[in-house]
């Protein structure tokens, strides 16, 4: 229970709906709790007309609204027949009146769940989004899919129907037994007996239910992590031929949700009928203490009597019933709050300084002796990495993958803090600038594309708030994709399949190029983007390139080299070190590792044409 404290916010932010939902609930009740009197004096006004009748030595203890519509319909003028009907009309409007305030609590309370559920979304969403990248490094996007799709709503299943089963048991209990001992207190005690029991068994069980209910929520994540996994490498799985073996995957992980579920099911479906049977117990010991006490005329009891408890027994079945269902539901509710708090208490490692400055970034680029481990694998990715860049140079970073290079790329962006060592933008430490300032003012290029489920010109205009169609236009030509754009049914109106899988990988490419290009940043960073472009295009888009980054600082991470395109400065890199530094030419003259590099190069690409 103590997981769901974190409510506590919403629920005081919707205090008014939830205070007036709880008054309809007493209402409803109320009402409800009227009629067993009104039926328990119709039953005594026809006794009265029976010879034997004996009248009880004192006069039933009604509520007062009862009491005066008693004192309205027992008037001489009316006949016993006419007093039966109206004592009928009267508990319909008295039905008619607690379905009116159902209505309006339902209206109150669930809708009120259905506000929490939205706000909880939208906080666990924008959580995820504050999150680093190290915490996506090792969360599988299908549990996080699970806790705020399944996870929320088990949750608004306590804000909504759990708050009003509860507030609603309370009320028929609290109004029913007052009534039930202001009528007869030793029979009501009898009656009651079983309770006690009732209530040791629901802790009991609810212990039970609450450990079901984590390992349920944690195989539906594994599930959900399966089947999302699946749909999105399909390709990678059919071209394997490994469908019987995906199958049997996640069919164990489905036996394993499934005996879960089924384990829960069985402990309430043992659980519900138990609670029955004390209700009915409960039934049971009115009519035959009751009875008894009738018979033997004792204790100011008449078949009115009996009839009211009855009645009274009958409208406890349902909320009595239902505090099994109530605390099932309470008990999933918190397994799934405490999944859900894990993920919300947990603070990204990259957040802005107390004191944060945002700068109009130049272009001048430090790095101090950087050293990199990634926190989860370890690997040692720079190693005491020093470099200057100065505004509108054009650097490269070239070596083979697992050199450190996209790491580079990944501290400028902020994506991770070095272990060691400082990174200057602008004599400005890193750390000290704004986030969103820093990113806004570099576009980025990844290694790995993604492109949304959106049209064409909606995924090239991705990172600014509005994008005309003629600079989407424009970006796309320097990105030499516009021609097979204009080839699209729908031209850039033309949705992409989810991640571009409708695309080619080189369109996927170019379109990433274009995206990054239509923000027009002082600062740009292309991470290994030409790798699925034939050799034509690629000199097409390092052409177009050379013109657009005349006045940008520009770093081209690559395992390739471009001798067309004229860079400042090439770094090279091997197992996280600098091991080269220089233009072109000095580089080639070094005889070295770049050297061999673009010579092993050169004689690939003679051997192609």
């Amino acid at each position: 229970m103590k997981h769901l404290k974190a409510l506590n916010k919403y629920f005081w932010k919707y205090r008014i709906r939830l205070g007036i939902g709880i008054l309809f609930v007493f209402l409803s009740n109320y009402f409800n709790v009227l009629a067993p009197q009104v039926t328990g004096f119709v039953v005594d006004f026809v006794q009265q007309k029976l010879p034997d009748y004996k009248a009880p030595a004192q006069p039933p203890r009604y509520d007062i609204v009862v009491l005066k519509i008693t004192k309205w319909i027992s008037n001489p003028a009316n006949g016993w027949i006419k007093v039966v009907a109206l004592c009928g009309i009267v508990i319909l409007v008295l039905a008619l009146l607690r379905g009116f305030f159902l209505f309006l609590m339902r209206q109150t309370i669930i809708v009120m769940s259905r506000h929490i559920e939205f706000d909880q979304k939208n906080e666990i969403y924008n959580h995820y989004q504050q999150l680093d990248t190290a915490f996506y490094k090792v969360q599988s996007t299908g549990d996080l899919m699970n806790r705020i799709a399944e996870d929320v709503s088990r949750v608004r299943m306590f804000t909504g129907p759990s708050i009003m089963y509860l507030a609603n048991l309370i009320a028929v209990i609290s109004l029913s037994v007052f009534f039930m001992m202001k009528r007869d207190a030793e029979l009501t005690m009898y009656v009651l007996a079983p309770l006690p029991i009732l209530a040791i068994t629901i802790y009991l069980v609810n212990n039970t239910i609450n450990k079901k209910s984590e390992k349920i929520q944690a195989a539906l994540s594994d599930l959900t992590t399966n089947a999302q996994e699946s749909y999105s490498g399909i390709r990678v799985i059919k071209s394997f031929v490994q469908e019987k073996a995906m199958l049997g995957f996640f069919s164990r992980n489905s036996e394993e949700y499934k005996k879960n579920a089924v384990g829960l099911a069985k402990v309430e479906a043992i659980y519900f009928p138990s609670i029955t049977l004390l209700i009915g117990l409960s039934t049971l010991l009115t009519i035959m203490i009751g009875g008894l006490y009738y018979i033997r005329g004792g204790h100011n009891i008449g078949l009115n009597t009996i009839v009211e408890f009855v009645i009274y027994i009958n409208m406890l079945t349902f909320p009595v019933s239902a505090i099994g269902l109530t605390a099932s539901m309470i008990q999933r509710a918190a397994a799934s709050q405490k999944r859900i708090n894990e993920f919300l208490e947990t603070k990204p490692v990259i957040q802005n300084a107390e004191k944060v400055i945002k700068p109009i970034l130049q272009g001048n680029i430090r790095f101090e002796n950087v050293n990199f481990i990634y926190p989860h694998t370890g690997i040692h990715a720079l190693k005491n990495f020093t470099l200057g860049i100065k505004k509108g140079e054009k650097v490269a970073i070239v070596g083979r993958t697992g050199s450190g290079k996209s790491t580079i790329a990944q501290l400028l962006l902020r994506m991770y803090d070095p272990s060691e060592g400082r990174i200057f933008l602008d004599e400005n430490e890193i750390g000290r600038i704004d986030l969103k300032t820093l990113r806004e003012q570099i576009s980025y290029v990844p290694q790995d594309v993604f492109l949304f489920s959106d049209t064409v010109t909606n995924n090239i205009g991705f990172g600014l708030n509005e994008a005309t169609i003629s600079a989407t236009k424009k970006a796309a030509a320097q990105a030499s994709v516009d021609k097979e754009i204009a080839g699209f049914a729908e031209q850039y109106d033309t949705m992409i399949g989810e991640r571009g899988v409708t695309l080619s990988g080189g369109q996927k490419q170019r379109i990433s190029i274009a995206r990054a290009l239509v923000k027009d940043p002082g600062m740009v960073i292309f991470d290994d983007c030409l790798s699925a472009v034939d050799a034509r295009t690629e000199k097409e888009i390092i052409s177009n390139l050379n013109e657009y980054l005349k006045d940008k600082t520009a770093i081209i991470i690559t395992h390739r080299i471009f001798s067309l395109f004229a860079f400042d400065k090439i770094v090279v890199l091997e197992d996280g070190e600098m091991v080269e530094q220089g233009t072109h030419a000095q580089l080639l003259d070094l005889k070295g590792y770049y050297a061999g590099l673009y010579a092993r190069q050169q004689e690939q690409e003679g051997s192609r044409e």
